[in-house]
């Protein structure tokens, strides 16, 4: 095979391998992280763990230990509906719940008081 022709062919392979791994790489990424019980939390005008003020209809939440920042996809196993939440506050500490939601989270999942969820990590807000 001549030089200009492998040259050629390894040029064709290292656009390929990186056409896939950018086509790859750019697919949004879903972690199941859990399920249970959501609940409705609003303290307005308060400080969250992370500093910011407690809004009741921001879509933000509180979960033990995700990081902030984390934006999760909470689906209502009910009725499937969904919102998509940023990890702002820690909580909540009631046995037996996994994410606190503010009164406009809860509503778009169509509850306004305890709901059983699935959370799916979607990403990271920087």
């Amino acid at each position: 095979m001549a030089r200009g022709s492998l040259l050629w062919l390894s040029s064709s392979i290292v656009l390929l391998v990186s056409t896939l791994l950018a086509s790859t790489t750019s697919l949004p990424m879903t972690i199941s992280a859990e399920s249970g019980i959501a609940s409705v939390y609003a303290y307005a005008g308060e400080l969250t763990a992370n500093g910011e003020t407690a809004l009741p209809d921001s879509l933000t939440a509180a979960h033990r230990t995700l990081p902030f920042g984390t934006l999760v996809r909470v689906t209502n196993d009910v009725t499937g509906d969904w919102v998509l939440v940023r990890i702002n506050d820690r909580g909540p500490f009631v046995a037996g719940r996994i994410i606190d939601l503010t009164p406009a989270g809860a509503q778009a999942i169509g509850s306004d008081g305890l709901a059983h969820v699935s959370l799916d990590i979607v990403g990271w807000s920087g």
